[in-house]
């Protein structure tokens, strides 16, 4: 069974705690703080790994924790800071990672950090200063990100095979390629997409059989909805369209259902190239297959804009239909002669294909994508002070949850700093501006101080 979607709890490393302690030797006269840094937490690194080709690893496990940092030690002994935890998923991966950002991993070796680790806390003797000779107090680490992360594979074929529900794809891919799908005299519909490799004298395509699709698909109906997604990597669709149905239908309506729900699903579809297959030609004449290829073929060549006189001819501009049988072999190698023909070939360094339907980034070189992000410190102030009620005064925001996250309160020392910090920082100065007086309640991140 094929796993395209997964969601998993990612947790960065904490960081580890800076160390309070004081160089104590025999006959060394100059003593004093010495408690070394401690280590950052652990990134959680997702890694695109060409050996894996679906989620199925994360149905047995759905957490995954980065190691913390080591906390500081004496004689400025400062803690080892964790290793990243590698996650490894198969190329065409999407990932939303916390904060919404969908990451797409096609290429083998990209990386991505999805929860960034804590940053360690700094010893006693980062605090020495000529008022404070021995600092009593060291910084706590920091706590690592952590959150539901989802996970969405949308395979990487160069073909999909798109139809009904026992329009003969799977027939096609057996005979086209090594793949064995299920294939029987009775009618039934593939559950899962099924991937199969046409070798040529010179390359290789990769196929994708995905499950057929009904009316009202790209709105939920049915299994075909779940692989709509598929489709979307493909450079080439191949539109397999029953000559006689079985249950009566009418091909051209069958054909109208499939093109409408491939735009409803993404518009993008609508623009991708085309060859209209006319399946199980064994099952009815050689002269009424011959006329609806020719009728099919008619409407394409009509729906083609026509060119100027001075512009060349496109050999690929109308839709080509083939007519084949799987039982027979009929039309299998024109079929196989086509797909290669209009399947470009990737130049190397050329993602265009592979990004193709992947957002912004479509038809990017590789060379072009950003190496890095510079992330430069903000001006305005990440804090705000605001009244709860007669006395009671609240500040809000993460720079000053931070702080208080770093120290020990019941330290005296350490409550100091905090509140020489909160001093530098410009919060006891806008607590005065909004009317603070001397013994009101002052309440950050849930803890209640009393100032002067």
């Amino acid at each position: 069974m094929l796993y395209d979607k997964a969601r998993i709890f990612v947790q960065g490393g904490g960081g580890g705690d800076g160390c309070m302690s004081f160089r104590r030797e025999a006959h060394v006269p100059m003593g004093g703080p010495d408690g070394g840094d401690g280590g950052h937490g652990a990134d959680v690194v997702f890694v695109c790994d060409d050996s894996f080709r679906d989620l199925q690893a994360f149905k047995r496990r759905a957490h995954y924790k980065a190691p913390r940092g080591r906390h500081g030690e004496g004689a400025q002994r400062h803690g080892a800071s964790g290793e990243p935890l590698i996650v490894a998923v198969p190329p065409g991966t999407e990932i939303t990672d916390l904060e919404g950002t969908v990451h797409d991993l096609v290429v083998p070796g990209r990386r991505v950090v999805v929860a960034r680790g804590g940053s360690g806390g700094r010893g006693n003797r980062c605090f020495v200063s000529s008022t404070r000779q021995a600092p009593r107090f060291a910084e706590r680490g920091i706590v690592g990100e952590e959150g539901w992360v989802d996970l969405r594979l949308k395979l990487l074929a160069d073909v999909g095979l798109v139809g009904v529900p026992n329009a003969g794809k799977s027939s096609l891919l057996a005979r086209l390629t090594r793949a064995a799908p299920k294939v029987a005299n009775y009618p039934f519909t593939t559950l899962e997409p099924i991937l199969g490799t046409l070798d040529g004298a010179e390359r290789q395509l990769i196929i994708a059989d995905i499950p057929g699709l009904i009316e009202g698909a790209s709105e939920g109906h049915g299994l075909g909805h779940e692989f709509l997604a598929h489709v979307e990597r493909t450079r080439l669709l191949v539109h397999v369209l029953d000559l006689e149905p079985l249950d009566g239908s009418d091909p051209e309506e069958n054909y109208t259902v499939i093109e409408r729900e491939l735009e409803l699903h993404d518009p993008r579809l609508a623009s991708l190239p085309r060859i209209l297959v006319l399946s199980k030609a064994d099952l009815v004449s050689d002269e009424k297959a011959e006329e609806a290829r020719a009728r099919w073929q008619a409407r394409f060549d009509a729906e083609t804009p026509p060119r100027e006189a001075w512009e060349p001819e496109d050999p690929f501009a109308a839709t080509p239909v083939l007519v084949t049988s799987a039982a027979t072999g009929l039309g299998l190698d024109e079929l196989a002669l086509t797909l290669f023909r209009r399947v470009p070939v990737l130049a190397a360094g050329d993602l265009h294909g592979v990004y193709a339907g992947a957002g912004d980034v479509a038809g990017t070189e590789l060379d072009e994508l950003p190496a890095h992000q510079t992330y430069k410190p903000t001006a305005r102030k990440s804090w705000e002070v605001e009244g709860v009620s007669e006395g009671v005064w609240r500040v809000i925001g993460p720079e000053v949850e931070r702080l208080l996250a770093r120290h020990d309160l019941e330290n005296e020392d350490a409550l100091a700093h905090v509140e020489h910090r909160l001093g530098k920082m410009g919060v006891l100065q806008a607590l005065a501006d909004a009317g603070f007086q001397s013994g009101d309640d002052v309440e950050i991140d849930g803890v209640v101080f009393e100032l002067d």
